[in-house]
This record gives structure tokens, C-alpha cells and sequence, in this order.
């Protein structure tokens, strides 16, 4: 594992933040903590473990986050995380889809204190590895600060030190996932004042973060930065985060050196899974929007989307010829 300081992080977020899309962007940034898509504790106790626990030893550090609300398999899928070698287990008290309530857990969980200690307790008994908390500041007209105040004291008590706050409520009726991360107001001071409340534990801040100066303004009060949709959307401005945020002063990667790197790993993981049904969009796809500001930048997308290229094109052939539609 690389830096054990989650000071930059890139959010886990469903069909996006696969296998490749977290390669991907450890090519961009050496230090940036990755998270997984949400994985059920359904999907690992009955489904296939390997095809949702695979992952290339170069993401690390990366952290599982897990879905569910029952102490026993959370803790028995914990234990899969480690052994599959994940750095940390992240717990999912956050999501408001209608989907996620259904199988009670995500954002309503923050309903069930004692639940939720209950559920890390379990894991933490389990591994050896950090037991983490991603989850909203409230839940439907529930504002009050003494409400996530409760909740982390009562959760830190069952052994988390770490703790993930999208500084917005869920509201888990009305709202689709899409609404609940735009439309409930961002509340970035009930998170500094979760820090101040609490200074032996981490705090990290997530919601509405896109530049490294907004990192840099919140690092002022909390003890690290979760990125979500423009990491996706805008991975190339992670590129500053090593050197700005980790002191690490070794020369960065330019974008010709992380669209040279992905080309073995495209004819690899091609190798290994195309016969699953892996194509070369799956993977390139988490691509497009590497050149954005860049002369040639909608050529570059056009190419890596296109299906007739995709598939007659060998990796090298499509991705070189991409970029060499982008003008630096």
C-alpha cells in the first residue's frame, strides 16, 4: 500500500469506478485513495466473488465499499475484502436510491445508530485492515447538527476512526440518486464542525468538489477530500494532486504516458476477459474525458466511443491514433 493519508480520495460511484476506470486513474495520480463501486454482501455471499473482487495490484491504496445491514455477512465480506488484498472496507450509509432501501441499507441506515455500530463492530472484529464510514449529514428534513453528531459518536464507539460526510442530506423520498446529489443544499461547515468536535478522527469531506484549489480550501478544516463526478468527468486535473497535496515531487505523468500505459493493459485484460464479454469500450470509455480543454479533445472522444473502430482496431492502432488527434 501506498500513502496511508486519505487526503485526496476518488468517490465510488456505480458503473463507473470499475476495475479499469480506478487503473486508469492511478495512472493519473500515485497517491489519490480509490474506491470501488458499491458491492452488495448479496452479490459477494452468492455471486461470483472474483468477477466483483479482482482488481490489478497497481490501484493500491484502494478500499472495497460494501453494501448491507447485516453484522454476520458484512463481517464474512469483510474478511473476503482482505484476503483479496483491498486496504480498506468502506461502509455504504449514504446512498438514497429507492433500490438501495429496498434491501435496507445506504442513507437509511443513518435511521439505526445502534445497527450501524453493530455492523462495524463486526468488521472491524473480523480484519486487521480500516473500517470506514461513507454517509450524508442528515436524512430527509432531519438538519440538525446534533443528529450526524450522534451518529459518528455513537459508530467511533464500535471502533471507526474514519469518516466519509457528503455534506448534504439524503432525502430518501421524492429525490432520485441524480436530485440527491445536486438539489439538497451543500453544507460544507457541519462537516468542519464534525472535525472540530471530533479532532482524533478522521474527517473527510465529499459533495461538489472539482478543482485542486476547492481541495485546498477544505484541507484548511477537514482531514481530506473525496472527488466524485469530476474525477470521472475531468480525470486530467488530478495530474497536480501528488506533488501539490503529497509532496511528491517526482516528474508527472503526461497524457501521451498514461494513453501509452493503458495500451498493454487494454491487450491484457482483453486477453483474459474478452471471452466473458469484455470489449475495448469497456475499458476506454472511462477515457473521454482525459483532453477536455484540449485542441482535438472532442476527436479524441469521438474516436475511443466509436464502435466500428473499437472493434476491427487493436488497442495500439485506436488509442494512438486518438491521440494523435489532441493538440498540446
Amino acid at each position: 500500500m501506498k500513502n496511508k493519508k486519505r487526503l485526496t480520495s476518488v468517490a465510488p460511484m456505480l458503473d463507473w469506478t470499475d476495475r479499469h476506470c480506478r487503473y486508469f486513474h492511478r495512472l493519473i495520480s500515485r497517491h489519490t485513495w480509490l474506491y470501488t463501486e458499491m458491492v452488495t454482501t448479496g452479490a459477494l455471499l452468492y455471486g461470483d466473488v472474483a468477477r466483483h473482487l479482482d482488481f490489478s495490484g497497481e490501484e493500491h491504496p484502494v478500499a472495497l465499499q460494501l453494501g448491507g445491514s447485516e453484522p454476520a455477512d458484512l463481517a464474512q465480506c469483510a474478511r473476503l475484502g482482505e484476503k483479496w488484498g483491498y486496504d480498506e472496507i468502506n461502509l455504504n450509509c449514504g446512498c438514497p436510491s429507492e433500490r438501495v432501501q429496498k434491501g435496507a441499507f445506504g442513507a437509511c441506515l443513518m435511521k439505526e445508530f445502534t445497527l450501524v455500530a453493530n455492523c462495524v463492530k463486526a468488521m472491524k472484529d473480523a480484519v486487521s485492515i480500516d473500517v470506514t464510514v461513507k454517509h450524508r449529514i442528515g436524512i430527509d428534513d432531519i438538519r440538525t447538527y446534533s443528529f450526524v453528531r450522534d451518529f459518528i459518536g455513537e459508530i467511533a464507539g464500535a471502533g471507526c476512526q474514519t469518516f466519509i460526510v457528503h455534506a448534504r442530506n439524503a432525502m430518501l423520498k421524492g429525490l432520485s440518486p441524480k436530485e440527491n446529489r445536486k438539489i439538497p443544499p451543500l453544507r460544507y461547515d457541519v462537516v468542519y464542525r464534525l472535525k472540530k468536535d471530533f479532532p482524533d478522527l478522521e474527517i473527510l469531506i465529499n459533495g461538489g468538489v472539482e478543482t485542486a484549489d476547492q481541495v485546498e480550501e477544505h484541507l484548511k478544516y477537514v482531514d481530506g477530500v473525496m472527488i466524485g463526478r469530476a474525477a470521472y468527468h475531468y480525470p486530467w486535473r488530478m495530474v497536480e494532486f501528488d506533488n501539490r497535496f503529497y509532496g511528491d515531487d517526482s516528474p508527472a505523468r503526461t497524457p501521451a504516458d498514461v494513453v501509452n500505459a493503458m495500451i498493454p493493459y487494454i491487450e491484457k485484460q482483453l486477453s483474459l476477459y474478452g471471452e466473458k464479454g469484455l470489449k475495448m469500450h469497456g475499458i476506454t470509455r472511462h477515457m473521454l474525458g482525459m483532453m477536455t480543454g484540449l485542441p482535438g479533445a472532442r476527436r479524441f472522444r469521438q474516436i475511443l466511443s466509436d464502435p466500428a473502430r473499437l472493434a476491427s482496431g487493436s488497442p495500439a492502432v485506436v488509442l494512438l491514433e486518438a491521440l494523435s488527434a489532441v493538440r498540446f
